[in-house]
């Protein structure tokens, strides 16, 4: 590596080479850091864990989406059924175990008779399903 004078000539041009000595000495340091930090990171810690039997995890329960639209017809999952087959449906579901039991969500159009959801909400409650979401959609326009 050349290095120039200090008087300046007319003729000589600026010294285009890079100064490697600042950048080899950082390489060198962090070299030797990672050498001796390298050993660390594969440093193990013998622990003896205990054994514990887990209690199963609850399952989640079923999702039962009910519909009602305005003519009062209502629909188990999308299929038709009648208002006896629906609370034979309700009963089987009600007789499984409490955490068994299926959430219930209630879709009704706008024009729905109240009697019909009052007829279908009445039938879960006696089959014993606790459990009984109402199912809304926002306003179009996004006002409240």
């Amino acid at each position: 590596m050349a290095f120039g004078g200090l008087e300046r000539k007319r003729d000589s041009a600026p010294m285009a080479d890079i100064n490697m000595t600042p950048l080899i000495d950082v390489m060198l340091v962090l070299l030797v850091i990672f050498i001796i930090t390298a050993p660390l990171f594969t440093h193990a810690i013998r622990l003896d864990l205990p054994q514990v039997a887990a209690a199963p995890a609850r399952q989640t329960p079923q999702t039962v989406a009910l519909s009602i639209d305005a003519a009062g017809k209502v629909y188990w999952n999308g299929q038709p059924i009648s208002l006896d087959e629906m609370r034979a449906r309700f009963t089987a579901a009600g007789k499984a175990a409490e955490d068994a039991q299926p959430d219930l969500q209630l879709r009704a159009a706008r024009d729905t008779r109240y009697e019909v959801i009052a007829q279908v909400m009445g039938a879960a409650q006696q089959a014993g399903i606790a459990r009984i979401g109402f199912v809304t959609e926002p306003p179009p326009d996004g006002k409240q």
